[in-house]
């Protein structure tokens, strides 16, 4: 967890599903108006996700976002405008790994590669989510091998939590050192390249706006934030989120769906700036 800085805050980082987007994946008035008076006290806003460049930037355009954000994580560092600054892919030996790894295993497969989002199908509600956070359609393949030297993440999707944490902490064994592997929600197992964490992530965000890490508060909902929690000045979880990840930050605000975020903008980072 961060060290719940008195330093004044100058810059917030936040992640997107379950913490600055309601549970229809919407941004609320009270949240728009809540990041409006952060810009107003002199503050610095942007957001990192596990989502796309493509997910983000319907947030972005909302927000009038133009400093650099984080996709995949913290994996693509890039700005609205469309320039990458910084790209980390998943090595492709670590990619073939955790196919054979997972195997035949009852879950779905995403890939991301190449802006699009490729899926071993088209049904089922966490497609029908997806759709919406990562704002495209999925390309069907049967075959992802052409894509393992290309890929930003990998994700495998399943609502039985024993086999995706079963999955988790096999994957996490054989690639914890050469990659990333979290879970972004508790139906999501993510892989991603071993840059690609959200500590590094905000570590990046923060020295190109500027500001130290002392002096950023960051705020998320799921064990995929926690890395970030560690290495800001300043850390909220979300009042929705896992007990587990609650109990690694500073302090814990409202639900996403009762706004949050701005509720932990106006009662924990405005009264430190």
């Amino acid at each position: 967890m961060g060290n719940g800085t008195k330093e004044a805050i100058g810059l917030v980082v936040s992640d997107l599903d379950g913490t600055l987007v309601d549970k229809k994946k919407q941004l609320t008035p009270g949240t728009i108006a809540a990041v409006g008076r952060l810009r107003e006290a002199g503050i610095g806003f942007t957001i990192i996700s596990a989502r796309p460049r493509s997910g983000m930037m319907p947030i972005a355009d909302a927000l009038a976002i133009d400093d650099v954000m984080g996709a995949f994580n913290g994996g693509t560092i890039f700005r609205r405008d469309g320039t990458v600054v910084e790209q980390h892919r998943i090595d492709p030996a670590v990619v073939r790994g955790v196919f054979e790894l997972v195997g035949d295993a009852a879950v779905d497969t995403w890939v991301f590669a190449d802006d699009l989002w490729y899926a071993s199908t088209d049904q089922g509600h966490h497609v029908d989510s997806e759709r919406v956070s990562s704002n495209q359609a999925p390309v069907i393949v049967s075959d992802f091998t052409a894509l393992y030297d290309r890929a930003d993440k990998l994700t495998f999707v399943s609502d039985d939590p024993a086999l995706l944490g079963a999955l988790t902490g096999r994957a996490a064994a054989a690639f914890g050192a050469r990659a990333t592997v979290v879970q972004s929600q508790t139906y999501y197992l993510d892989v991603t390249a071993l840059a690609a964490n959200k500590g590094d992530g905000v570590a990046l965000l923060a020295e190109a706006m500027g500001t130290p890490l002392a002096r950023t508060a960051v705020i998320g909902d799921q064990g995929n934030d926690v890395a970030m929690f560690v290495r800001a000045g300043l850390s909220i979880a979300m009042g929705q989120g896992p007990a587990e990840v609650r109990a690694k930050a500073d302090f814990t605000t409202g639900a996403n769906d009762a706004d949050g975020v701005a509720q932990a903008i106006d009662g924990i980072i405005l009264p430190r700036v």
